[in-house]
């Protein structure tokens, strides 16, 4: 379980205990349901972390809402949105293992993390991984309507494992995952994923996609 879950629960606990003690003991029933929800909503179970080469795999548990092709910085990315709602397991954790090269908190709004303005307009967390691989993937942790704190744990020059856990969003959220274009896609609106153990998509090495590039280019040059 995640330490904010003891927070919560423990806090929910003790109201109990004390409106029992000082009203009824009916009264306590709502504080204490309220304690058992905090302590189920912030579990972090276990997960089996995919070994396969390549393998992108789920920041989070949710619902996928989006795969489409974005431009990012003059850049054209995959991206693949991931909608949590209350009733997920909202710790994230990294889509590969890598090196962090940059953490950027951007404040915003609070729209339903189902609108797509949600993507660029709401506060959010973005993190830049530098894969063993040569590739880089980004990944947000987004806000919405009811999540309004977002916890990253690592720094930059941390290394990261594939599946490592690194924070969470609070009560309800989106996270967005964008990667090379060349990347094989795994999933499809509407598939259903866990973090850290459904794979997303498989990325093609660095090394791979240049000489791809490189044939392809002296190919039509011919």
């Amino acid at each position: 379980m995640v330490r904010d879950g003891y927070y919560y629960g423990l806090g929910f606990m003790v109201v109990a205990i004390l409106l029992g003690w000082l009203t009824r003991p009916a009264w306590g029933a709502i504080p204490l349901l309220l304690a058992a929800f905090f302590l189920w909503f912030f579990r972090d179970p276990d997960r089996t972390i995919p070994a396969e080469p390549g393998a992108l795999v789920s920041p989070a548990d949710g619902k996928i809402t989006d795969t489409s092709m974005v431009t990012v910085d003059g850049q054209q990315r995959a991206r693949i949105s991931i909608f949590l709602n209350v009733f997920n397991v909202h710790v994230n954790r990294s889509p590969i293992a890598g090196v962090v090269r940059e953490v950027r908190y951007q404040r915003g709004k609070y729209l339903n993390a189902m609108d797509e303005a949600s993507a660029e307009q709401n506060e959010q967390n973005v993190v830049t991984v530098q894969g063993e691989d040569g590739q880089t993937v980004i990944f947000k942790q987004i806000a919405g309507l009811l999540a309004r704190r977002i916890v990253f744990h690592p720094r930059i020059g941390d290394r990261l494992e594939r599946g490592q856990r690194v924070g969470l969003i609070k009560f309800g959220s989106r996270t967005d995952v964008l990667c090379e274009p060349s990347a094989h896609l795994q999933v499809k609106v509407g598939d259903h994923v866990r973090g850290g153990a459904s794979v997303l998509a498989t990325l093609q090495p660095k090394g791979e996609l240049s000489e791809a590039v490189h044939s392809s280019s002296a190919g039509r040059a011919r």
